[in-house]
């Protein structure tokens, strides 16, 4: 196993949780009155916090820098998603679309290092990646329900 290809694929996970943390703050400043979305949303963003964390400590252990920015993707995703609330007066249906794209890109991004780079990571890194999954996966499903919900009134 090459190390280096390891921390690029753990750095790559590092800068979508950026991603999805920076995409969250801005759909809860975009958020103008509804608590319970913006406290949805702070607990998503706590979900990337935490599996930073620990990707973060993965990638130190096997002596590499950690990413601290985000991916260009994810700075366009932003942006679009101000663009989007602004055109639409940040309707909550709005909102919730754009989160669930980047979650789906999110969960694109791990099931690709699960997939395509699996020779390159530890059992203990698939685990933990196989957990982090699990988590944003939970996360989207729980858009996926705020979404249905929002239609459904």
């Amino acid at each position: 196993m090459e190390k280096e290809k390891t921390i690029d694929i753990l750095n790559s996970l590092v800068e979508i949780n950026h991603d999805r943390i920076e995409g969250y703050k801005t759909a809860m400043e975009e958020t103008k009155d509804d608590e319970e979305l913006k406290a949805s949303f702070s607990q998503f963003q706590q979900t990337s916090f935490s599996c930073n964390a620990a990707l973060v400590a993965e990638v130190k252990e096997l002596g590499g820098s950690a990413e601290e920015g985000t991916k260009n993707t994810g700075k366009i995703h932003r942006v679009w998603l101000d663009f989007k609330a602004i055109v639409s007066g940040h309707s909550r249906k709005s909102i919730l679309s754009s989160c669930e794209f980047g979650d789906e890109a999110a969960m694109t991004i791990y099931k690709d290092a699960l997939e395509d780079e699996k020779e390159h990571l530890s059992a203990e890194q698939q685990t933990l990646l196989q957990s982090q999954l699990a988590l944003i996966t939970s996360d989207y499903n729980k858009v996926k329900m705020l979404m249905k919900e929002t239609l459904d009134t």
